[in-house]
């Protein structure tokens, strides 16, 4: 059994764990355009020492190949811990993070992310390139 398998995907608007990808529809070839990634956008995730996400990745699909590639990797480190205990501490990440992606021809935007209890899940954007 593959990986995927344990890959989860649902609407981002009503599951807290699966990725948002704000972009806009259309990029311009070779423009340097802002791309969002947020975990919890609608539906607020946990951001606690027990229940947190660790990470998100960013890949694109072109639409003229099967070989995808990844854009990024962003971690979230800090959930609260500390020597006095669990959610004691002074600092929080929230999962959200933006990246500038240049592309040369359309195809589809794709993040993973990681729920320390929930496991993997991903969401989806199709982009066009002009």
């Amino acid at each position: 059994m593959g990986i995927s398998a344990f890959i989860k995907s649902s609407d981002w608007k009503t599951e807290k764990h699966a990725p948002a990808i704000n972009a806009p529809d259309a990029f311009n070839k070779d423009e340097a355009t802002e791309v969002e990634l947020v975990v919890g956008k609608e539906q607020a995730h946990p951001h606690t020492t027990e229940h947190h996400i660790r990470w998100i990745q960013l890949f694109f699909k072109p639409a003229s190949g099967n070989f995808i590639y990844e854009l990024g990797r962003f971690d979230f480190s800090a959930h609260g811990e500390s020597a006095q205990g669990a959610n004691a501490g002074p600092v929080y990440t929230d999962p959200a993070v933006n990246v500038k992606v240049r592309l040369q021809e359309g195809g589809t935007l794709v993040a993973l992310s990681y729920c320390n209890i929930h496991g993997l899940w991903e969401g989806e954007k199709e982009v066009t390139v002009s």
